[in-house]
């Protein structure tokens, strides 16, 4: 998960914030998903939301939950390469076809900037951290920083 600014109320922005912080402490994924579907069902055009409740799905194997989410994230901010990284990784684990664009955009954004290239690189070294046997993951970084 990436740090992102929420144009949202404070009361939404807060329990997005203070879940960020829960989640680079180390708080696990499950007991995160609530404050996130929270977040998600409080401002639900917040792509931000939206991408990190993806993401914890994922890390928590739940990969329709996390295709669902990284869909609404995917619509809601086209341009957002963990967004992309989350539907391709929720595709993967669910057999679908069409994953490919996904990781296509993505790899075009991660060109764009480095910023977003960190961000990219950080949040998988976090997954693969949080969850080392994630072969999806693996394959999904392997497309985009080793080919």
């Amino acid at each position: 998960m990436t740090n992102y600014q929420l144009p949202m109320t404070n009361t939404v922005e807060s329990l997005f914030d203070t879940g960020l912080e829960r989640y680079k402490a180390g708080e696990s994924a499950e007991t995160l998903i609530p404050v996130f579907k929270e977040v998600c069902d409080r401002a639900p055009k917040s792509s931000a939301a939206w991408t990190c409740l993806a993401w914890l799905y994922l890390l928590d194997n739940k990969p329709n939950s996390a295709f669902k989410a990284a869909q609404k994230a995917v619509k809601l901010n086209p341009q957002d390469a963990q967004a992309r990284v989350n539907i391709a990784l929720a595709m993967l684990e669910t057999n679908q076809k069409g994953l490919r664009q996904h990781i296509d955009v993505a790899s075009k954004l991660l060109t764009l900037s480095p910023e977003w290239q960190e961000e990219i690189k950080d949040s998988i070294a976090d997954g693969l951290k949080r969850k080392p046997d994630w072969q999806s993951l693996a394959k999904v970084k392997g497309w985009l920083f080793e080919n």
